[in-house]
């Protein structure tokens, strides 16, 4: 489809040369003789672009941007102005005009000014499209489950996505710990920002610093340009630290400072850059027992465990298995162009019975590569791989639960409070109001858990 330019011009001449110089550069024009008429056809007909005269009897190309940057804001609008009125022109650019041309011009310079504001205009709005399918893709509604352990988990992102808390995802392999936090950041204030996933486990020791901070130029071999790090590009928005059960501890370090004071280095250099970035990590690994053993550090276990988040593994959530198998069929079948209904009675029931070790990832790759196989109108048992009927029984596995629930739920509770009174240094009375309570209960809980005031004042 050819772009449609819409030219208005109150002078009928320039504006039928204009028109022909444009249908031979392969554009559609439509022509207004004012910004009524423009506005007509703006209602009516495709339009792309618009090039108006600034001054016209009436309404003129200013009172026109207004009309469009309202009603019609993707349609770029160029100005048309004579050489004494340049500076009106650049007032209307800052209002939102793309450009301004100046009479007399080269129809050379007009091409090349269309060609710009449509380039931008189609990443602009391509971008929007991109947005808008990521953020639908991880909207609530794309959170599948109706389990109670799930229903938990969507309490918990309903809760914690329009505060800008650090969120510590804890899970088995395969749970959906990323599709959790990225509806955590799509639904919050920072959803048309950054969400910027790293992980910890997959990046060598030695470059993982570089990729988290950045680094200078010549910081060192290879480093022939600076390099902007992870957490400047998650600037404004959020930065997922996956695996950080892997972190190695020599980073550890400074990643709590940048958690605490929002400060780095990039490597190599001694220039301080501030961010403002909400920290949302993952791990299947037990961090409370990892700092208690020394591989973890406990000052930086606690500055994440402020928002801790469990999700259930597959075999803790049956009744989910067929809403979840429901959607990847839809979505492998839409992919694959295929006609399917569902699946037999019998192939739910196998993949009820089946134990998941890896979870929901698991799940999706036995539904993809039965909606490959199947040659029928629904998944049937022979469609599902040997390995779900080879699995352990269900019935062989305990469920995974604390020893202890006390000291498990003290342990939380412990983590949270001393969060809130680093973040107030010490000072109870604001760390109650933190946390939403009086401060003689937090200081019967303060008392209860034996946390020490003093020694957390000597290390806010």
């Amino acid at each position: 489809m050819r772009p449609s330019i819409l030219l208005v011009d109150d002078e009928p001449r320039l504006a039928e040369v204009m028109a022909a110089a444009l249908q031979a550069r392969d554009f559609d024009t439509l022509r207004a003789s004012s910004v009524e008429e423009a506005l007509q056809l703006l209602r009516t007909e495709p339009v792309h672009l618009i090039i108006s005269d600034m001054r016209m009897p009436g309404q003129g190309g200013k009172e026109l941007l207004a009309h469009v940057k309202r009603d019609r804001p993707e349609v770029p609008v160029i100005i048309m102005t004579a050489y004494a009125s340049v500076r009106s022109a650049v007032d209307l650019v800052k209002e939102g005009a793309f450009d301004y041309i100046a009479k007399p011009f080269e129809i050379d310079d007009v091409i090349f000014t269309i060609e710009r504001a449509l380039k931008l205009t189609t990443v602009i709005v391509e971008n929007q499209r991109l947005r808008d399918e990521i953020g639908g893709k991880y909207s609530f509604s794309n959170l599948i489950g109706s389990s109670p352990a799930f229903q938990q988990v969507l309490r918990q992102v309903t809760e914690v996505c329009s505060s800008r808390a650090t969120v510590l995802i804890l899970g088995e392999s395969g749970t959906g710990k990323e599709l959790v936090a990225r509806a955590i950041h799509f639904n919050s204030p920072r959803g048309a920002k950054s969400f910027i996933a790293v992980n910890c486990a997959a990046i060598p020791e030695g470059l993982l610093e570089a990729e988290l901070f950045g680094h200078a130029k010549g910081a060192f071999t290879g480093a022939a340009t600076a390099r902007e790090g992870r957490f400047g590009a998650a600037d404004g928005g959020t930065l997922f630290l996956d695996e950080i059960g892997d972190m190695p501890a020599s980073i550890q370090a400074k990643v709590l400072r940048a958690l605490q004071d929002q400060t780095f280095e990039p490597v190599g250099s001694s220039k301080t850059i501030k961010v403002d970035v909400r920290i949302v990590a993952a791990t299947h690994k037990n961090l409370r027992e990892m700092a208690d053993a020394g591989n973890f550090r406990e000052d930086l276990y606690y500055r994440l465990n402020v928002f801790p988040m469990v999700l259930p593994s597959l075999r803790d959530r049956i009744e989910d298995i067929p809403l979840l198998a429901a959607h990847f069929l839809r979505v492998h079948a839409e992919d694959m162009a295929k006609k399917l209904d569902g699946f037999t009675p019998a192939a739910e029931a196998a993949m009820a019975a089946y134990f998941w070790p890896g979870n929901i990832r698991e799940l999706q790759n036995c539904v993809e590569r039965a909606v490959i196989v199947s040659r029928g109108t629904c998944i049937d048992v022979l469609d599902l791989p040997d390995y779900v009927f080879e699995g352990p029984p269900r019935e062989a596995s305990a469920p995974h639960l604390p020893g202890d629930l006390d000291a498990e739920l003290a342990d939380i509770q412990r983590g949270i409070i001393l969060e809130a009174l680093r973040t107030t240094g010490g000072v109870q009375v604001k760390a109650a109001a933190l946390l939403g309570i009086t401060e003689r209960s937090l200081w019967h809980r303060i008392k209860k858990l034996g946390i020490k005031i003093e020694a957390i004042v000597g290390v806010v």
